[in-house]
């Protein structure tokens, strides 16, 4: 099971969303750029804020999850098959990824799980009481 991490750092969403391109090795993120993030949704129960991360064909060990500051981060990635092949349509992306979600409230990263399941990575993040 994917561990979630607590970080401190002060810092802004534009400023962390950077960080995490630099960090994976996109140092320039603009709109031509390979650098592509999974389909993520965020809600919140009432105990909880919950993280739902798309990410098909991969297994837990494959993604880094941390807290920094007031948001989650999560970074992986999908190795492609080697293979000489000729696409006649290509959706499907492949390379290192990452996601960075503002959380709204303060969290409890000790009691946070994760877990990966038919190809969706759900973290839980329980609210300080």
């Amino acid at each position: 099971m994917p561990r979630v991490i607590r970080k401190r750092q002060s810092s802004t969403f534009s400023e962390m969303q950077h960080t995490v391109m630099h960090s994976v090795g996109w140092p320039h993120v603009h709109a031509f750029s390979n650098a592509w993030s999974p389909a993520t949704d965020m809600y919140e129960v009432e105990k909880s804020f919950i993280v739902r991360i798309e990410a098909a064909g991969l297994r837990e060990e494959d993604f880094s999850v941390s807290m920094e500051d007031n948001f989650l981060v999560v970074r992986g990635v999908r190795q492609d098959i080697q293979e000489r092949r000729a696409y006649h349509q290509m959706e499907i992306q492949f390379g290192r990824f990452s996601s960075v979600v503002g959380i709204p409230g303060q969290v409890d990263v000790e009691k946070a799980t994760a877990e990966y399941q038919d190809g969706f990575l759900t973290i839980v993040l329980p609210k300080l009481d």
